[in-house]
């Protein structure tokens, strides 16, 4: 599994909530303490938001323990919205391409979980990405077609709805096959002036993912970077929605293909 962190709120430098906590998320991708992977070190990206429309994106294949250009730079931008991700290959070899966040305009994307069973499925849950978006699929992991297949089905206007269908789709697509492995899905969406946060698995307990206010904004990581305290655990089935001042409200968020004509 992998690690991710995001913040929203009046504007801080990354180096702050990457670098410099106890256990920060450049740490966890050496000694990760909540993950059943300790290690992360398959790769490390970041994404934020500046005076420009679209993001920034920084990925690389290095261990974010040993990629210097990732701390020079979370030691130089200040941003009022960012995300970053340490990981855990599951699928998809160790390659850039494979690397969150995944960008499409103003979009990013981060995943911690995994279609179960996905070698077998891959064929089928690629079909889900319209064939207007499939040239824009560069890597070969399950986080990046969940996100191309969302941007199909409405993630830009509606993206809450359009992340239930396309999971809903994936579920549909494994029982039709007879796949038994569960999906998992602790997942980060934004379009810079809100983000989205979800904790979600169709068999049980989701992967971890926690919140806190920092100041006036709101973290939200895989596994608490500091004082466990001060962290609350994101209930499972539910998406928070955190806006650019750090405003929070939630709501229940279970997948099912009902939702996609609710949506």
């Amino acid at each position: 599994m992998c690690r991710l962190l995001a913040y929203a709120g009046p504007p801080v430098f990354l180096d702050r909530l990457l670098i410099e906590p106890r256990a920060s998320l450049i740490s966890q991708s050496l000694a990760a303490r909540e993950a059943k992977t300790v290690v992360n070190g398959d790769g490390c990206g970041i994404g934020w938001y500046g005076e420009r429309p679209e993001p920034g994106v920084y990925r690389a294949i290095l261990p974010a323990w040993s990629d210097a250009n990732l701390v020079s730079l979370c030691r130089q931008i200040r941003a009022p919205l960012f995300v970053a991700h340490v990981r855990s290959a599951t699928y998809g070899e160790v390659s850039t391409a494979n690397c969150h966040p995944f960008s499409d305009g103003r979009h990013l994307f981060l995943h911690n979980g995994q279609i179960g069973g996905y070698a077998r499925l891959r064929r089928q849950i690629d079909a889900l990405i319209p064939d207007a978006l499939y040239p824009r699929r560069r890597g070969t992991s399950d986080s990046e077609a969940i996100f191309l297949s969302a941007l199909g089905r409405g993630l830009a206007t509606d993206p809450v709805g359009a992340i239930a269908a396309t999971l809903a789709e994936i579920e549909a697509t494994a029982a039709r096959t007879g796949e038994i492995a569960p999906v998992r899905f602790a997942a980060i969406h934004t379009d810079g002036e809100t983000l989205w946060a979800y904790r979600w698995a169709s068999d049980g307990p989701p992967p971890s993912l926690y919140w806190r206010r920092e100041g006036a904004g709101v973290v939200i990581a895989s596994e608490p970077c500091d004082d466990a305290e001060r962290w609350t655990m994101v209930s499972a089935d539910t998406v928070l929605m955190i806006s650019r001042n750090g405003t929070m409200r939630s709501r229940a968020f279970c997948p099912r293909l009902a939702d996609r004509a609710a949506a």
